[in-house]
This record gives C-alpha cells, structure tokens and sequence, in this order.
C-alpha cells in the first residue's frame, strides 16, 4: 500500500531534500509540493494526501493556520509539523490543533522515513523527551484553571490511568508492563479512551492530561 505525501516548505531545497529521501521507499509517493499554507491546503483538497510535512512558519498563511484549516475537513491526513527549533510556541499549537507530532528539519533521513512510518500507521509522532518538554513549557507559560472536560467522567478507572500514563509519554508496551497486562489489553484500553474522549491519536491525549490537570509540569 503507497502512503501519498505532500510537502510543505517554503524553502525549496529542503522540499527537494525531502522528496529524494522519501522516494527512495518504494511505498512512499510525494503527490504535491506547497510553498506556503495556502497552496498547502489547496493541494490537500486536490491530491487527499496521507500525510502532510508542514513547515510551522511560511509567508501568507502558516503552517498553524493551515493545519487548522486542514483539520475542518473529513478524514483529514495526518500532519507533522517541521521546525527548525523544537521550543516552537506554533507547534504546539499545531498539536493542540490536532497534528500527529514534529520534527526538526535537520532530521536524519531515516527517522524521517521513520517518522513517515509510525505516523502513515495512525500512531502518533511522540518523541517523549522532546514533545513533553514543549507540552510543559508551554502550560507553564499559560497559567490558566484547568478546564473541565466532562468526557474524562465517562472513564473507567483504568482508562483513567491509561490517559495519566500516555500523558507521560509512555508506548505500548512501557504501559504493558507497568500495568502487568499485554499488549493487545492496551491496545483495547487506548483505543477506548481515544474514542470516549473524542481524541484523534495519542499526542491530543498528551495535550489534554496536561491541560486538564491530570500530569502538572515540572518545575523548569
């Protein structure tokens, strides 16, 4: 099966950069190029792409604003955001917003096939170290009640603590063992609390344990 890219950078060397790694896969097809945000959500409507790389800031319209507008759509494509810094205020946002994660554009070429993998299998891109430090930087910086979310009353106990344990960054198989089940348990809970909380993949839940008060950030 052909994941169908779309890239979208202002600069055009690093478009060209990307295409020639991703096309080195023969599953992967980069179906459009965009220089900025607008074009980006036009080539989305015309190609339906699997998976967006979008660069967090472009001219006329950025990469944050695109993948809000991108996300108003039906069966919208996965995102990742591409930033030069990874303590980007705009992808944070852009996660809140409801992409799958980010990268760094000096990424290497094959965590960036990596990353195209793990997001194209509808898993999020959650690098912990990196995605959480973001997370907290910038709850921290936004001082503000945690608001109620009446769907986490929906939960069960355990689905409760699968959401305070994928707040943390955990994968499968770390939240396997921590709670002495397997996999496919996990899987279950996961799919679950996704679904009950209207959630699209496990970087929103990050967002929401935060922002909900569930995990409180360290102190910096």
């Amino acid at each position: 099966m052909t994941t169908r890219i779309l890239l979208a950078d202002d600069q055009a060397l690093v478009r060209v950069g990307f295409r020639l790694i991703l096309e080195t896969e023969s599953d992967f097809t980069v179906v459009a190029e965009a220089a900025d945000g607008g074009e980006a959500v036009e080539a989305t409507w015309a190609t339906n792409p699997d998976i967006v790389l979008m660069d967090i800031r472009m001219p006329k319209l950025d990469g944050l604003e695109a993948t809000q507008r991108i996300m108003t759509r039906p069966q919208p494509p996965r995102i990742i955001m591409l930033t030069t810094f990874d303590l980007d205020e705009y992808v944070y946002d852009a996660l809140k917003a409801g992409a799958s994660g980010f990268l760094l554009k000096d990424v290497a070429p094959e965590e960036l096939i990596a990353a195209v993998r793990i997001v194209a299998r509808g898993e999020s891109l959650l690098a912990p170290s990196v995605t959480r430090r973001l997370i907290e930087a910038f709850i921290r910086d936004r001082p503000q009640a945690a608001p109620h979310v009446p769907e986490l009353d929906t939960l069960t106990t355990r689905e409760h603590e699968i959401v305070i344990l994928l707040g943390q960054g955990l994968s499968n198989g770390e939240i396997a063992d921590k709670l002495v089940v397997s996999n496919a348990t996990v899987r279950t809970h996961v799919g679950h609390v996704l679904r009950k909380l209207n959630l699209r993949d496990r970087t929103q839940a990050v967002v929401l344990a935060y922002e909900t008060g569930l995990i409180h950030p360290r102190r910096a």
